[in-house]
């Protein structure tokens, strides 16, 4: 092929020095060769070359390639530093974006977004972890179980959100853990909770504060008249597994005499463990997403963002969410108790 490459091109020379135009040329070379060697604009393109004086044969340099770069150097920049744009790295190397994605392309990297690990897990960590994940995946197996769980969490939200910066990695690899930023600012505090169907309820608390076990028992009154409300069938038979982590507003015991009292049961929650909590890997994690670049003036607009959030999702999205826990909890059995990361 590259021979009668070259082949062709000795005879556009050899027409446009006979005066011949470059349709006439183009006709004649596919004539002989077959239609579709090469078309009008790619003689035309030839004999323009050839009216300028340049009569070489070869190919022209693109703009932005280089014969001599160095796959090794770009390499060495990525994996000194992984969070690296793609205008950043053509800067450093003096070429062009163009040139940067072909040979990342090449060197077999994609651009993900990292995810955050809260902690370094111990070995006994691990050990809690692997045997409450084989407990719950033991009780899964009890019909509804999973229509039975209502989970909740909270969140900080900032009034004005910035974007994390993506990796370059190989197509299969694990990302680096990306450090999580202090939250500075102004902020507020989101507390939700909901199941299978939908939120059952969420709140805002007023600027700065934090929830303590006082709180928390308000806000969980607030959430069983809710339940009574919108879960009925569930409330009369005490049918509510409630799964929360580990927090110590969640621990306290006034709070777990309220919870009793109520005749919920509470699922075991392993210490450190956001990737089994599906408000944190299912729910906050969409949520961070279109939060990203947003900006708010005060505590109502954030109040709407959220309602339209949570409002703006089908019942399927919620399924979704609860419905991943047992596969996660086979993972972490499979991993010996390492984190799931997704």
């Amino acid at each position: 092929m590259e021979h009668l490459k070259v082949h062709v091109r000795h005879i556009m020379l050899w027409e446009f020095k006979l005066g011949k135009n470059a349709t006439e040329t183009a006709k004649k070379i596919c004539n002989v060769y077959g239609s579709g060697v090469i078309s009008d604009r790619v003689v035309r393109k030839w004999f323009t070359k050839f009216r300028s004086g340049d009569f070489s044969l070869k190919d022209d340099e693109r703009p932005g390639r280089s014969s001599d770069f160095d796959d090794d150097v770009l390499k060495a920049l990525i994996e000194q530093n992984p969070w690296q744009t793609t205008r950043e790295l053509a800067e450093k190397l003096h070429t062009s974006q163009s040139t940067i994605n072909r040979h990342l392309q090449k060197l077999g990297k994609v651009s993900k977004l990292g995810v955050w690990v809260p902690h370094n897990l111990s070995e006994r960590n691990k050990a809690d972890r692997k045997s409450i994940a084989a407990t719950l995946l033991s009780w899964q197996k009890e019909k509804s179980f999973l229509a039975k769980i209502v989970t909740g969490d909270e969140k900080w939200i900032t009034y004005k959100n910035v974007i994390r910066k993506r990796q370059w990695v190989n197509k299969n690899d694990q990302l680096q853990p990306d450090p999580k930023p202090s939250v500075h600012g102004r902020k507020i505090l989101l507390c939700v909770w909901w199941d299978r169907r939908k939120i059952i309820h969420f709140e805002l608390l007023p600027r700065n504060e934090t929830v303590t076990a006082n709180v928390y028992i308000q806000q969980l009154e607030q959430l069983r008249l809710k339940l009574h409300e919108k879960r009925p069938a569930l409330v009369n038979r005490k049918k509510i597994a409630l799964l929360h982590d580990n927090a110590n507003p969640h621990t306290a015991k006034i709070t777990q005499e309220k919870i009793l009292e109520f005749g919920w049961s509470v699922l075991p929650h392993p210490p450190y463990s956001a990737d089994l909590a599906p408000t944190d890997f299912h729910l906050f994690r969409a949520l961070q997403n279109a939060l990203q670049r947003q900006c708010f003036q005060n505590d109502d607009q954030v109040q709407e963002f959220v309602q339209e959030f949570f409002d703006s999702k089908p019942p399927g999205f919620y399924a979704r969410g609860i419905d991943k826990l047992p596969e996660k909890w086979q993972e972490v059995i499979n991993n010996d108790g390492e984190y799931v990361l997704d």
